[in-house]
């Protein structure tokens, strides 16, 4: 989930509950998908071990923005997700999986177990997708307003359709800054080409976030360049193509 802007209201009484964890082996680029059990929930987490020395440029709900971060995580929430602090949720997930340093965290109620990944030329994407709320980015200022998050977007009574598209990208080799902002631009577009792709008539839903990891730049600066017919950005492009397609094929 994007960040779209945080709430000073009290949150539920279920702050601080206990949250237990198993961890399932996964390739580590990919992401280690982790178990949990929350306020009678069994849900899921992806969480990226950066360790020191990696830089993350993101629009995440917690940590986004560019800078140093030891970790990544992306969480599942139920339907009807009830708390106001998504951030001050993460934190506390990360607090529970022992996780220290400044991390990124993204949000979705999308069945983060069903995640895809596509690689590349060593680039590896790593997609959750939830498609139930969709629509095109430009729209007139009439129209409804998007919600802050997917569940708001329900009629009373109807059943809860997931809306959030989740990218984590990771690279092997430093990017600049600059570099770093087209490399989540490249990924957008990437995502965008692959619904299309998918015969879906959309280019996401209102609350996608993306993650892009990697190593902090020396003296060099990092590439300067990672739009889509770079060679790092090419190899973004496609890994992204090929997560965001395969999890659009099967998104509710």
């Amino acid at each position: 989930m994007a960040a779209e802007g945080r709430t000073t209201a009290d949150p539920p009484s279920h702050q601080g509950c206990a949250i237990s964890s198993v961890r399932l082996r996964l390739p580590a680029q990919r992401g280690e998908l982790r178990d949990r059990h929350e306020d009678g929930h069994r849900l899921h987490h992806l969480l990226w071990r950066l360790g020191p020395g990696v830089r993350v440029c993101s629009s995440a709900v917690l940590g986004g923005g560019i800078g140093p971060r030891a970790w990544i995580l992306n969480a599942q929430v139920p339907g009807g997700y009830p708390r106001l602090d998504p951030d001050r949720h993460l934190a506390e997930i990360a607090a529970a999986e022992g996780l220290t340093g400044p991390g990124a965290g993204l949000m979705t109620a999308a069945d983060v177990a069903a995640y895809t990944t596509g690689q590349d030329g060593g680039v590896t994407a790593t997609v959750t997708a939830g498609l139930g709320v969709r629509g095109w980015a430009a729209v007139p200022d009439t129209a409804t307003r998007a919600p802050h998050r997917p569940e708001d977007a329900e009629a009373p009574g109807a059943p809860f359709r997931p809306g959030t598209v989740n990218i984590v990208v990771t690279l092997p080799v430093a990017l600049s800054d600059a570099a770093l902002v087209n490399a989540v631009a490249t990924a957008t577009e990437a995502k965008v080409q692959a619904l299309l792709d998918a015969g879906l008539d959309c280019s996401g839903t209102p609350t996608d976030a993306v993650c892009v990891a990697a190593p902090e730049p020396g003296q060099d600066g990092g590439e300067p360049f990672a739009g889509p017919r770079s060679t790092w950005g090419g190899r973004i492009a496609r890994a992204v193509h090929t997560a965001v397609l395969a999890g659009a094929r099967t998104a509710p």
